[in-house]
């Protein structure tokens, strides 16, 4: 057998996120059965992050064991031709040995979203949260900084998470303002905030609610200083909400195979 290692990229507005569920159709669902219908084998796929329902990727990490023989560029073009339009086969590669991407992950990045409501393009509704007000970013980036670090991370861990630890590791945080999008070789205008989170693992609903509590810093709702105290408290009551879905993106995943390093990089804003 061989392991066929898959970068994928999604747009996740029409799917119920990664993982195979009894309800509602997934990427996963809908890649296994890909694969299956061109090998002819039942596979098992697995994956770098369990992204939720609506979130997008730039660069998922996937990898599945097979007795066929077609070559990975094969593979790739095969599936490319089968799979619905918004789930794309970046890169494949054939695997000597069993690899699991997420037991060897060293880190990965997200980002995130938000556009002035006022300001909103047509182009945009599905991947970025409107937020009428105007968000204070100086005080977003006091907050941020607090969170950097090794700490439990419970305040900030959604429902029905099955993580063995809650401790994890922010290695970084950056918020940046930008008044427009290059987008179909148009230069876009608006008023966007970008926020990215890089951290050697996430708990479920992790970076979203992160984006949710520093909206409300924005807004002046809650001081920079208290994320001190939602830290440790470990109450999610604490934090601010859950911010939508839609516009957060899986961006860069780091994993260690054998001696060499894997990065995903994504050109938004680059």
């Amino acid at each position: 057998m061989k392991y066929i290692k898959l970068i994928i990229e999604f747009d996740g507005a029409n799917y119920q996120g990664w993982q195979t569920q009894r309800s509602g159709l997934t990427i996963q669902d809908c890649m296994s059965r890909t694969i299956s219908e061109i090998t002819g084998e039942s596979i098992k796929l697995n994956s770098a992050s369990r992204t939720d329902a609506g979130v997008h990727a730039l660069g998922q990490v996937a990898v599945f064991g097979t007795d066929s023989r077609l070559p990975a560029d094969t593979m790739k073009r095969a599936l490319n031709a089968r799979l619905p339009k918004d789930i794309r086969i970046l890169e494949a590669e054939v695997l000597g040995y069993e690899f699991h991407p997420r037991y060897r992950a060293v880190k990965k990045s997200y980002f995130y979203l938000i556009e002035k409501a006022q300001k909103q393009s047509v182009f945009f509704h599905k991947y970025t949260w409107k937020i009428p007000a105007s968000l204070d970013l100086g005080s977003m980036n006091k907050a941020s900084e607090l969170l950097l670090g090794e700490h439990d991370f419970s305040a900030f861990r959604g429902t029905g998470c099955g993580a063995k630890t809650t401790v994890r590791t922010i290695h970084s945080i950056t918020l940046s303002r930008h008044d427009y999008i290059d987008f179909m070789t148009v230069r876009i205008q608006g008023d966007f905030i970008k926020i990215r989170i890089e951290a050697n693992a996430f708990l479920r609903h992790m970076v979203r609610n992160i984006i949710g509590t520093l909206a409300e810093v924005g807004k002046g709702r809650i001081s920079p200083e208290t994320l001190t105290d939602i830290l440790a408290s470990c109450d999610r009551k604490m934090a601010g909400p859950t911010a939508p879905a839609k516009g957060l993106f899986l961006e860069r995943f780091f994993t260690l195979i054998v001696k060499a390093l894997i990065l995903i990089r994504s050109n938004w804003f680059y």
